[in-house]
């Protein structure tokens, strides 16, 4: 069913279909602005159904051109056609009949990028959430699955290649000039997961073999001349198949696998079985144009949407609100993966670091809901950060619960009993019940409850008696439609730090479950008793941030310093240091608000510095460390009332203390890590260049001068210092005319790619204060600014809204009125696109009195637009609402 504006769709009312389909037989007549589509669709009516019930489809900006029934044309009296549905009655009550539906579509003006579109020359479908129906009427919906034949005729010299799910049956010359092509997907799949690809493309072919000892052929199509700069992409699937093998022993099932990679793609991949389509940027990379966190973004997206393979496609939701059973679970593996591939210390981090900017803000909002919603009005506003990093984080937290063995043993059981079903969260949580034998049923509210749990601890040490007790409480603060909570099962990682930073050994613990070093917090409030613990230890408590939570415990600066330069787990030393840093920033923050002098605490700079410059840590880590909160941290840790100008003001205080204690240890990292040699995107590698360009940050402001910066952005000889001396040069010297010359530069050496001309665009629109407004509204007016390409529109209007604090959130309001101004604009072209850039206005309520103000009149200005997509409507409509 379509959602229309208004139309609220509930999880309570879920009920199958009164028919089965068993079986799709497509054919496509391409055409730029008049395709032919057939379905060929074989029913029969579900057991127990209504023997009366008309059979119904869903449709999305159809036009009907036929309909028959086996083969013969249905009576007028016997259906009702309407662009958005289908219906058709009096069918057979008991044997499977044959529906043959013929529709004509509009792929060039298909702007909104959903259903089957043309861009480029190249003709291509994204069918999830519900964009099959805008091809044909059909039940689209996951729990609806069905084998795919499908059959493309396209002209032979535009469309050379054809393409769609599953394995090719053949293909030949069709009339003069067009050819056709047949495909075969032996899985049954539900709609959402179904492609077609046809143009002019080149290709990357290579081999798998897999564990059973099968050739696999693989293909990634790009377009032509950019075959070089799919190399990596191609090497980061083979290392997926094989990691997935390994890690849970899913093995491939289709003779080929490809990857399509177009330039116009609302989302970043797709993973349609078999054939994956691919945001170009997630698949092209080289050294001169893709920095080392493209590599990185490429490796992880291409083993997400393959892993799909099994965590979505060989076993799908049963509906969308289970959206997390296969997204959050397959985030849960491509991190896995990326830690086995890199650091998984520093991938922690940065998994931690997204989850806190993104999920967490959006938990505290107006735009929280549950990691299984129980009602939506528009199913693409719900592809959130709850749903897939808070749904990994879930996921992540089980394997905690249960052992890695036994969570291993529970994802086999899962694969055993589903494989080729729709299902649901109960049905996944079941599995890991019956491997465990735990009673999962408390931990499931972490499914059902929004909101990110408080818990809050203080800690009291008994010298004479040797005894350590830990005080415990957690809240869950109410969200929209939730007000009250119950209290959830949280694990929390922990370790108590001796003097000398070993590791102390408890006699004996009460008061609460504990399996390893992962204490079980169950209760509202819990007293935990450790005996045998004669001198006072320090608490590292949520290491690797086993759960998500916010942690309020008042350490003093010297148990965080300690924690910093001693804790066994990495992670654990940078919530520490971040954790001392933040009230430093936030005091710092309030002083500058107040007109006072920021006077910077003088044990985080100690520490900062001393881990910077430990060479026993690796230099990815350093870096991380170098990276202070952001100001999106500092104005969360504030809460409400919250002034952008007076945080950045008050960070840049601190960093420029920091910068200005040992000037000398950044000139030693910025000399001592650059790589030498040909580039390489593993691990060490980019550590090394992240160390050295968190370095030149710290001196360009120490120093005062952009002539480091200057130098740095001429010897750079890979994207990602490029791209970082250009930053340094334009961010701390906007003004300068050596920014200007180096942005021109810059811009001239890549002005026929895209992809890095999108940094281009995005390095400007961050740049700090009120005058971005300005620049960013005259780069609309740049020739290379296309308003109909979603990275482009995503990497400067996207990027300034999210990304750039001071820019967009002037004390005027200009910032807001001018995203108002862009949705509306965007909206009736790409819906989709422009309600996920509005959806940065969702802490508005955060900002202080006068900013919160015209924050919600230029809400109100999309409301009285005269017409909304349902994508805006709902999320304008959340966000307003008091």
């Amino acid at each position: 069913m379509r959602t229309e504006n208004g139309r609220i769709i509930h999880l309570a009312n879920y009920r199958r279909t009164d028919f089965v389909l068993e079986r799709v037989d497509l054919t496509f007549e391409l055409d730029p602005t008049e395709t032919r589509v057939e379905a060929r669709l074989i029913f029969h009516r579900r057991e127990g159904a209504d023997r009366a019930a008309p059979l119904v489809l869903d449709g999305d900006e159809l036009s009907l051109s036929g309909l028959l029934l086996d083969q013969v044309e249905m009576e007028a009296g016997r259906y009702d056609a309407t662009p958005d549905s289908l219906t058709i009655r009096d069918l057979p009550e008991s044997e499977p009949f044959e529906i043959t539906i013929t529709t004509l579509i509009n792929p060039e003006a298909n702007t909104q990028l959903m259903g089957l579109y043309r861009t480029n020359g190249i003709y291509c479908t994204q069918c999830e959430a519900e964009g099959f129906r805008r091809i044909t009427y059909f039940p689209d919906r996951p729990d609806v699955l069905a084998v795919y034949t499908v059959n493309i005729i396209a002209d032979r010299q535009s469309c050379p290649l054809l393409l769609s799910n599953g394995n090719f049956l053949g293909g030949a010359g069709y009339g003069e000039e067009k050819h056709f092509a047949a495909w075969f997907d032996p899985h049954p799949k539900p709609s959402y997961l179904f492609a077609l690809v046809a143009g002019d493309l080149g290709v990357i072919e290579d081999t798998f073999t897999t564990m059973s000892g099968r050739e696999v052929t693989l293909k990634i199509y790009v377009e032509h001349g950019k075959e070089p700069r799919a190399a990596y992409a191609m090497d980061a699937l083979k290392r997926s198949m094989r990691w997935d093998e390994e890690k849970f022993g899913r093995e491939y099932d289709l003779d080929i696998f490809m990857i399509v990679a177009v330039s116009d793609f609302n989302m970043g991949a797709m993973e349609n079985k078999g054939l994956n389509v691919f945001n170009d940027k997630y698949v092209l990379a080289d050294p001169e144009t893709a920095t080392d966190q493209d590599y990185a973004n490429i490796e992880a997206i291409i083993a997400h949407e393959y892993f799909h393979n099994w965590t979505g496609n060989r076993i799908t939701c049963r509906d969308w609100f289970q959206l997390c059973l296969k997204e959050g679970l397959t985030v849960y593996r491509d991190h896995e993966f990326s830690a086995d591939q890199r650091s998984r210390a520093v991938k922690r981090i940065s998994e931690v670091r997204l989850l806190k900017s993104e999920q967490f803000p959006e938990d505290a909002g107006p735009l929280a809901h549950p990691v299984r919603p129980t009602k939506y009005r528009e199913i693409n506003n719900f592809y959130t950060t709850t749903i897939y990093e808070k749904g990994s984080e879930v996921t992540r937290m089980i394997a905690t619960l249960v052992g890695r063995d036994t969570f291993r043993k529970g994802m086999d059981l899962y694969f055993e009993r589903h494989d080729g079903e729709a299902v649901t969260i109960e049905d996944f949580v079941g599995c890991f019940e019956t491997a465990s034998g735990r009673d999962l049923s408390q931990f499931s509210l972490w499914y059902h409850q929004a909101g990110t749990p408080l818990v809050s601890v203080s800690t009291a040490h008994d010298a004479v008696n040797g005894v350590f007790t830990l005080s415990l409480e957690q809240m869950i603060p109410p969200t929209p439609g939730q007000s009250l909570k119950e209290p959830m099962h949280i694990p929390l990682r922990f370790g108590l730090l001796a003097e000398d930073g070993s590791e102390m050994t408890p006699a004996a613990v009460a008061g609460a479950e504990i399996t390893g070093d992962v204490l079980h917090l169950t209760g509202r409030r819990q007293s935990i008793t450790f005996s045998g613990v004669t001198a006072r230890p320090v608490l590292s408590l949520n290491r690797d941030f086993s759960a998500p939570i916010n942690l309020h415990f008042e350490q003093s600066s010297a148990d965080l310093a300690h924690i910093a330069r001693h804790d066994g787990d990495l992670f654990a030393r940078w919530q520490a240091l971040s954790d001392l840093a933040l009230p430093s920033l936030v005091s710092a923050a309030r002083d500058a608000r107040n007109g006072k002098k920021v006077t910077p605490d003088p044990a985080l700079a100690d520490t900062l510095l001393a881990l910077a410059g430990d060479e026993t840590l690796e230099p990815a880590f350093r870096a991380q460390v170098l990276a202070l909160p952001s100001e999106a941290d500092i104005a969360r840790e504030i809460g409400n009332d919250n002034d952008p100008d007076a945080i950045r003001a008050g960070r840049e205080a601190v960093f420029a203390d920091i910068a200005g204690r040992d000037t000398a240890l950044f000139a030693t990292l910025f000399a001592r890590h650059r790589t030498e040699g040909p580039f390489a995107p593993d691990a060490g590698s980019a550590g090394r260049r992240a160390l050295r360009n968190a370095a030149l940050g710290y001196l360009a402001v120490a120093e005062g001068t952009p002539a480091r910066a200057v130098a740095a952005f001429e010897a750079a000889d890979n994207m990602t210092d490029l791209s970082a001396a250009l930053t340094v040069l334009v961010h701390r010297f906007p003004d300068a005319p050596e920014a200007a010359a180096a942005l021109e530069a810059f811009r001239a050496r890549f002005t026929d790619n895209a992809l890095v001309l999108d940094k281009w665009f995005a390095i400007q629109a961050t740049v700090p204060g009120e005058s971005a407004l300005d620049r960013v509204r005259d780069l609309m007016e740049n020739p290379h600014f296309t308003a109909s390409n979603p990275n482009r529109v995503r990497a400067l209007i996207g990027t300034f809204a999210f990304a750039n604090p001071t820019g967009f959130n002037r004390a005027d309001g200009a910032g807001y009125r001018f995203l108002a101004e862009q949705i509306l604009a965007i909206d009736p072209k790409n819906p989709q696109l422009a309600a996920r850039i509005l959806t940065a206005m969702r802490s508005w309520r955060s900002l202080e009195g006068g900013r919160a103000d015209h924050a919600l009149n230029a809400l109100r200005s999309i409301t009285a637009a005269e017409k909304l997509s349902s994508d805006v409507s709902d999320i304008v409509d959340r966000m307003t609402k008091a």
